[in-house]
C-alpha cells in the first residue's frame, strides 16, 4: 500500500540520473539482468556437461515458450496487483529457485529434466517480471524525465551484456556451474532491498489516470488492453512501427549478421567487431538521451532513426571491407538505441497508468515471442540467395514501420514532456517551477 509518506510529488526537483531513488530501481533493475545473463551462462554450460547438442538446444529453448505464453497475462497481473509487489515477488521466486538449483548442481550432476523443469519455471516467473519492470518508471519519477530513465535503462542493459559472461566465466572457474548458479541467485537477492527502497507515486497522480477501468476477470482485463492499444490514436501506431521495425531487424541482425560474416570470410574477430560496434552507437545513444532527457520533435526524429536504421540494414551486406562494415554497424545501433528509447518514452508518457503493465507485455511479446520466428526463415534465405539480397529485403520490410509511423498524424506532431524548471534554491518546495 502506498502511503502519503511514500508517495512522490508530480513534479521532479532533479534530473532522473541524479535523482536517488531512480537510481535505486536502476540498481536492482541491473543486479537482476545480471543475475538473468548468468543464469543463462550457468544453465548453458549445465547442459552441455550432461545431454547432447539436441537436449542442449532443447533446455535453452524450454524457457522462452511460457515467456511468450504468460507475457500478455504478466501485464494483466502487473496492472492489478501494483507493478513493485510483482518485480518483487518474481525476483524472490526466482533467487529462491536458482539457489536451489545451486545447492541441487553442488551435490550431484543435474539430470536433463531438472534443468528442462527451471527453464520452463523460470521463463513462467521471467513472464511476470518484464511487463512490471515496464510499468514501473512512470509510477518512480515525473512524466518529463522518463526519457531519462529510458535511456539509463538502455544503458543498464548494455553494461548487463558486457560484465555478465567474464562474470560466469569466472564463478564457474573458482566453482563450476554451483557456483554461476549461486552468483546469481545472490544477484536476485541484491535486488530485492533496493526495491523495497523504491518509492512509488499512486497511479492516481496522473490526470488521464483518473478514468480508471471497471474491475473484471483477468481475460476482460486483457482484451480491454489490447483494445486499449488498438484504439489510442498515438500508442498504437508506435506499437505497429515497433512490431515490424523487431520482424524485420531482429533476425537479419542476429542471425544475418552471423552468416554474412561467414560468407565474407572475416572471421570471428570480425564478428566480434561489427557486434561491438552496434553495441557501442546503442550505447551512444542511450547516453544521449540519459543526458539530453529531451529532443524536440520526437515523432519525427523517431520516424527518422528509424529509416536511418533500415537504410544500415538493407546496405550493410553490399559494403567491400569489415572496417566499414563496423562504422556502418554503429550507426545502426545509434539509430536502432534513439528509436527504441524514443518509441518506449513517448509510450510510457501517452498510456494511462492504469494499462502499462498490458502495453509494456504486448511490446515485449514482439521482441521475445514473434521477432524470434524470423530466425529460421532469414537463415534459409541466406542459404538460398546469398547475404545480400536478404539483408536488402528486411531492411525494405523494417521500413514499413517508417510508413506505420508517419501515416500517424498522432505520431508525426509527438512532442516529449520538456524537463521541468529546477528550484532555484532550497526554499523552493518540490514540484514548484522556480521563479
Amino acid at each position: 500500500m502506498v502511503t502519503e509518506e511514500t508517495a512522490l510529488p508530480e513534479r521532479a526537483t532533479v534530473p532522473a540520473h541524479r535523482d536517488g531513488n531512480v537510481l535505486r530501481w536502476l540498481a536492482a533493475y541491473t543486479a537482476s539482468l545480471v543475475g538473468d545473463s548468468v543464469y543463462f551462462v550457468a544453465l548453458a554450460w549445465s547442459a552441455q556437461k550432461s545431454a547432447g547438442p539436441a537436449e542442449v538446444g532443447l533446455i535453452m529453448a524450454a524457457g522462452a515458450l511460457p515467456r511468450a505464453l504468460l507475457m500478455l497475462g504478466g501485464g494483466v497481473v502487473a496492472d492489478r496487483f501494483d507493478p513493485r509487489r510483482v518485480l518483487l515477488g518474481s525476483d524472490a521466486l526466482r533467487c529462491v529457485l536458482i539457489l536451489s538449483v545451486a545447492a541441487a548442481v553442488a551435490l550431484t550432476a543435474p539430470a536433463l529434466w531438472l534443468l528442462v523443469a527451471v527453464a520452463l519455471v523460470f521463463g513462467a516467473v521471467d513472464a511476470l517480471f518484464v511487463p512490471a519492470i515496464g510499468a514501473l518508471p512512470a509510477r518512480i519519477t515525473s512524466s518529463d524525465q522518463l526519457t531519462r530513465v529510458t535511456g539509463m535503462r538502455s544503458l543498464s542493459m548494455r553494461l548487463s551484456q558486457i560484465v555478465s559472461p567474464p562474470l560466469a566465466g569466472l564463478a564457474m572457474g573458482l566453482g563450476d556451474t554451483a557456483a554461476a548458479f549461486t552468483v546469481a541467485g545472490l544477484l536476485f537477492a541484491l535486488s530485492l532491498p533496493l526495491l523495497l527502497t523504491v518509492r512509488v507515486r499512486p497511479v492516481g497522480t496522473r490526470k488521464e489516470s483518473l478514468e480508471r477501468p471497471e474491475p473484471g476477470t483477468a481475460w476482460k482485463d486483457l482484451l480491454d488492453g489490447l483494445r486499449y492499444i488498438r484504439r489510442h490514436r498515438l500508442i498504437g501506431p508506435l506499437v505497429a512501427a515497433g512490431a515490424v521495425c523487431e520482424l524485420g531487424l531482429t533476425g537479419t541482425l542476429n542471425v544475418g549478421m552471423v552468416l554474412l560474416n561467414a560468407e565474407r570470410g572475416w572471421g570471428a574477430s570480425g564478428y566480434g567487431w561489427i557486434v561491438s560496434g552496434f553495441g557501442a552507437g546503442a550505447a551512444a545513444g542511450a547516453a544521449m538521451l540519459t543526458l539530453v532527457g529531451w529532443l524536440p520533435r520526437a515523432g519525427l526524429v523517431l520516424a527518422g532513426t528509424l529509416f536511418v536504421g533500415c537504410a544500415g540494414a538493407a546496405t550493410i551486406a553490399l559494403v567491400p571491407t569489415l572496417w566499414i562494415a563496423v562504422v556502418l554497424a554503429a550507426v545502426i545501433g545509434l539509430s536502432a538505441g534513439v528509436f527504441a528509447s524514443l518509441n518506449n518514452s513517448l509510450i510510457q508518457t501517452a498510456a494511462n497508468p492504469a494499462y502499462l503493465g498490458r502495453v509494456t507485455s504486448v511490446v515485449m511479446l514482439t521482441m521475445v515471442g514473434l521477432a524470434p520466428l524470423s530466425y529460421p526463415l532469414v537463415g534459409a534465405a541466406i542459404g538460398a540467395w546469398g547475404a545480400a539480397p536478404v539483408f536488402a529485403g528486411c531492411g525494405g520490410f523494417a521500413a514499413l514501420g517508417v510508413a506505420v509511423a508517419l501515416a500517424s498524424g498522432a505520431v508525426r506532431h509527438a512532442e516529449l514532456p520538456p524537463p521541468a524548471p529546477r528550484p532555484a534554491s532550497r526554499g523552493v518546495s518540490a514540484g514548484a517551477p522556480a521563479s
